[in-house]
């Protein structure tokens, strides 16, 4: 047997476009933080976050324009990729940060570092065509967790894969989700807040499907499996 290399780092280093995109997200944070405490900007800084959120939120009023009027201007529909770099504030933001480079590293180590900010991005755009779609909020989603689910739902891919493998139950690749959505609801139920669930849940369901063909293998595993179901 071959010996380990004893200066191998035990540690799996973190994908750098996950590093990057956490670095992203908490440097508009910090500079919002910074502007609310005086520090950058003066007086009217103290109002940078909420004028970035509608500018570049994604607003519903905005979205049920452009689908009445068809008309797609290229700020409006950058919205879709931009509501996940703003937060309502620093806790908003540290959450998001935390579970984007935990999450990041563990779909990193089977997923390739395009892979990981294709299904972040993605999973934030199908959750708010789901918000836009399905609901008729006038509060501005802005925030990462549509993303954050999205990566759940990639890590659940992930899990059924493996699952399927060993011959063992497949459902519960879905407990973590389940377990999150649940505090989720219970949450909102005792406490309060709007329906931005519906952007999460739609993006899981975006990063798990988005999963079968970014996923190392995934195309041609899909491919086999759409041929043998018109066999059948």
């Amino acid at each position: 047997m071959q010996d380990s290399d004893p200066n191998a780092n035990p540690f799996n280093p973190l994908p750098p476009v996950v590093i990057a995109l956490a670095v992203v997200i908490a440097g508009v944070e910090l500079l919002f933080a910074a502007a609310e405490r005086g520090f950058i900007g003066g007086p009217g800084a103290i109002g940078w976050r909420l004028a970035a959120i509608q500018a570049w939120g994604f607003v519903d009023v905005v979205f049920d324009w452009m689908i009445q009027n068809r008309r797609f201007p290229p700020g409006d529909v950058a919205r879709l990729v931009t509501y996940p770099l703003l937060h309502v504030g620093f806790s908003h933001a540290l959450f998001v940060v935390v579970f984007v480079l935990a999450l990041g590293k563990m779909v990193g180590e089977a997923f390739r570092g395009w892979a990981v900010l294709a299904v972040f991005f993605g999973a934030s755009v199908g959750g708010a065509l789901a918000y836009g779609l399905l609901l008729d909020d006038r509060v501005a989603l802005a925030g990462g967790f549509p993303g954050v689910y999205g990566l759940i739902g990639a890590f659940t891919y992930i899990l059924w894969m493996r699952l399927s493998d060993a011959g063992a139950k497949r459902y519960r690749a879905f407990a973590l989700v389940g377990l999150l959505l649940a505090v989720q609801l219970l949450f909102q139920l005792f406490f309060g807040g709007h329906s931005g669930w519906v952007a999460d849940l739609s993006g899981f369901v975006t990063g798990f499907l988005m999963s079968f063909v970014v996923s190392p293998g995934g195309p041609a595993r899909l491919r086999g499996w759409l041929a043998r179901a018109r066999r059948r």
